[in-house]
C-alpha cells in the first residue's frame, strides 16, 4: 500500500488535520499533535481523542497512514542535565499524545551536543532518551529522522542512526525515517536513479533497510533548493522529479497485495501555504505517476523481496 500526502495544519486540534488532509486529496499525512514551537500544551480532552478517530476513519487514515512529529524545541542530546531533562519530559508527552490519539509512531530529530559534548556522548544520551521514553508509553514507536547536519545537530551521517540503534533497548520500537532534502544536504548523492541506488545500498549496510520502520517502511521525500540548503516541494529542486521515490529494488516501491502491514507514506515537505492548491496538485501528480509507472520516474517498477 502507498500514501501520497502532505505535514498538514492541525490549528485548532489535532482533529483538524485528517480534514486538511482529506481537503487535499491526500491517502496519508504528518502533523504536529501540538505547537511544535512550545515546550507545553493542554491535555488532549475526551472530545478531541474521540473526534481525531472518527475524522480519520472517515477519511480512511488508518495509523500506519499517519505520521506525527514532535516539537522541535526538543534535544534528546542536551549537553545540559536541566535541558535534558525538559527535553525528556516533553519528548515523554508527545509519545503519550500519540499513544491517547491511536497512533503507532512518533517522527523525531535525534538531537545536538551544542559543541560541549563529544558526538559519542551526544549520541548515547539521545539513545538513552530514547529507551526512557519508551519504558514510559505502550504502542509507540520511535522514528529518528535523518538530519541535514546544520549547525551541532547529529543524524546526518547513517552511521549516527546506526549507533543510536544499537543502543535502544527494544528494537521492534525503534526505526528510521530518511528525509531525502536532508540526506542530500548531509552529502548523500540522490539525484539519479545509480547514485540512489548507492545512497540506500549504504544505508541498508550500515543501519539496515529492516529499520525502515520495519513493518511500515518510511520515507519523507522532500525536494532541495539550491545551492541544497533549503527544502521545496518534491521535483521543484536539485533532487528533482526523476528520483521520487528513489529507485532501489530491495525498498518497498510496490507490495506483494497480501502484505498490508508495510504501507509506503510519502509526506511532502513546504509548509501549510496555498495546501489545497500546491499540495493538492503535487499529490495528484505523484498518484498519477504511480498509476502510470509504478514509480515517480517513469524508468523502475521493482517488487519486494524481504
Amino acid at each position: 500500500m502507498k500514501y501520497f500526502g502532505a505535514h498538514v495544519s492541525a490549528a485548532g486540534g489535532p482533529e483538524n488535520a485528517p480534514l486538511n488532509a482529506h481537503k487535499i486529496g491526500a491517502t496519508g499525512f504528518a502533523l504536529f499533535t501540538k505547537n511544535q514551537r512550545q515546550w507545553s500544551a493542554p491535555p488532549l480532552t475526551p472530545a478531541q481523542i474521540a473526534a481525531f478517530g472518527e475524522n480519520c476513519r472517515a477519511g480512511g487514515y488508518a495509523p500506519r497512514s499517519i505520521l506525527p512529529h514532535d516539537s522541535y524545541l526538543i534535544n534528546l542530546g542536551h549537553p545540559e542535565r536541566e535541558g535534558l531533562e525538559k527535553s525528556r519530559t516533553a519528548f515523554i508527552d508527545e509519545m503519550s499524545r500519540c499513544q491517547a490519539l491511536g497512533l503507532d509512531r512518533l517522527n523525531f530529530h535525534p538531537g545536538s551536543h551544542l559543541n560541549r559534548i563529544s558526538t559519542e556522548e551526544c549520541l548515547d544520551r539521545i539513545a538513552e532518551s530514547i529507551n526512557i521514553a519508551l519504558d514510559r508509553t505502550q504502542g509507540v514507536t520511535a522514528v529518528i529522522e535523518n538530519t541535514a547536519g546544520q549547525g551541532s545537530n547529529l543524524g546526518f551521517r547513517f552511521e549516527h542512526l546506526a549507533y543510536i540503534i544499537d543502543k535502544v533497548e527494544d528494537k521492534s520500537r525503534v526505526g528510521i525515517c530518511i528525509d531525502t532534502c536532508h540526506a542530500f544536504t548531509a552529502g548523500y548523492d540522490l539525484r539519479t536513479a545509480a547514485a540512489c541506488d548507492a545512497t540506500f545500498s549504504e544505508l541498508d549496510r550500515i543501519v539496515g533497510l529492516k529499520y525502515l520502520r520495519g513493518d511500515a517502511p518510511e520515507r519523507y521525500v522532500e525536494d532541495a533548493r539550491q545551492p541544497c540548503r533549503s527544502s521545496c516541494s518534491a521535483g521543484r529542486g536539485c533532487v528533482g522529479d526523476r528520483v521520487f521515490p528513489v529507485h532501489r529494488p530491495r525498498l518497498p516501491l510496490r507490495r506483494h497485495a497480501a502484505d498490508s502491514r508495510n504501507p509506503r507514506r510519502i509526506a511532502l515537505g513546504g509548509g501549510d501555504r496555498g495546501i489545497k492548491t500546491v499540495f493538492g496538485r503535487i499529490v495528484e501528480r505523484l498518484r498519477f505517476a504511480f498509476r502510470r509507472n509504478g514509480c515517480f520516474g517513469g524508468n523502475f517498477c521493482a517488487n519486494f523481496h524481504p
